[in-house]
């Protein structure tokens, strides 16, 4: 009478749909909006779970460093990504250069002016008494990214009083869209996904490092999910999603 029970005891195992497993990512802020709808579509398709945090690049950095459970790190620089492999946490032959991306001064409103951002720039006659929203210029790669455009234009030492710094670039975003700050520094990307602000400039491209976005496996990642999401940040599918948000796509 033993063999008819394992029998069905098997087949109701067969017949169950395998576990869902959930993955961790760690993202750079600026990502949010395209990202969360990949992982959207990923998990209906395959049923996983995709749990994200977006902070500035080095707070996550940090964070995986000092042990959190992340499978997936994507990063906004080369600097943070590089950290978190030479504390041995990248799975080797993963990492990847996924995506570009450009940095602009956007104002509040739809109305604001355009300006030509180049040398003799006058930046600081344009703020007046007021602000500048950047990202932390010291750590954060949008910050950093935008401290290395206004040196190299020579616009810094006259700006820098003016600068009200944020832990991330998306809530640098926050400051020029509620009106808190008028003119911000932020990735074009980012303007894209906020109707209450409008990109008067675009920092010419030799003014400041490559902005290139490295995503790797991390050597915590444990199941097929993991790896079947960090194939799926560089699908085509995925890459029409980061191109309507105004990424360049570089895998």
């Amino acid at each position: 009478m033993r063999r008819p029970i394992l029998s069905l005891a098997l087949f109701v195992s067969l017949a169950s749909p395998a576990a869902a497993d959930e993955v961790v990512v760690f993202a750079a802020a600026s990502l949010k909006t395209a990202l969360d709808r990949i992982a959207t579509d990923f998990q209906t398709s395959t049923g996983h779970s995709v749990v994200i945090s977006y902070a500035g690049s080095n707070t996550l950095a940090q964070q995986i460093i000092a042990g959190a459970p992340a499978d997936i790190f994507v990063s906004a620089n080369q600097k943070w990504m590089d950290e978190v492999e030479t504390a041995g946490l990248v799975t080797d032959g993963t990492r990847a250069d996924l995506l570009g991306n450009t940095l602009v001064l956007i104002a509040h409103g739809k109305d604001a002016a355009p300006v030509e951002i180049g040398q003799g720039f006058d930046l600081a006659g344009l703020l007046g008494p007021d602000k500048l929203a950047m990202a932390m210029v010291s750590s954060v790669p949008a910050g950093q990214y935008g401290k290395a455009a206004l040196e190299s234009l020579g616009l810094w030492a006259t700006v820098e009083p003016s600068v009200a710094q944020s832990d991330n670039v998306r809530a640098a975003l926050a400051l020029v869209s509620t009106g808190e700050a008028p003119y911000g520094i932020v990735y074009a990307t980012d303007a894209v996904a906020d109707d209450n602000v409008t990109v008067v400039g675009t920092f010419p491209a030799d003014s400041h490092p490559a902005i290139t976005y490295p995503g790797a496996l991390l050597t915590t990642a444990a199941d097929e999910a993991d790896r079947a999401f960090f194939q799926a940040l560089s699908s085509d599918a995925a890459d029409a999603i980061f191109a309507a948000q105004g990424f360049a796509i570089l895998n």
